[in-house]
């Protein structure tokens, strides 16, 4: 039986969300010296990317909607696989800057769907 898109973007906002209340009390070198911080962030990106990769299999038109989606789908890999060394700094600056966009592109869908 195949998944409703909308739990997919779900996982995406309550992870984006989870993000936001890990890193609120934070600066860049307050995040850059808290492992449990660093991990728990880290794994909800991955959360991230494997929705929305999901997404795409099961709803590409839909999955098309979402801003920068390959490149999202490309952090997860880096983050689980390790094809490339991902630097603390590249995913506070994600986390801050590229997140807020992802989550207003995911709840507008989830609005509309609703």
């Amino acid at each position: 039986m195949q998944r409703d898109p909308r739990a997919y973007l779900w996982d995406v906002r309550e992870s984006a969300l989870a993000i936001q209340s890990f890193t609120a009390d934070m600066d860049a070198t307050a995040y850059a010296g808290n492992a449990m911080a660093q991990a728990a962030v880290e794994r909800k990106f991955e959360v991230i990317g494997e929705a929305l990769n999901q997404l795409a299999k099961l709803d590409a038109a839909m999955a098309a909607r979402i801003p920068d989606l390959p490149q999202i789908v490309a952090f997860r890999n880096q983050l689980i696989h390790g094809y490339a060394t991902v630097n603390v700094g590249t995913v506070w600056n994600i986390a801050q800057n590229a997140l807020p966009t992802l989550l207003d592109a995911v709840q507008a869908l989830l609005d509309e769907l609703a």
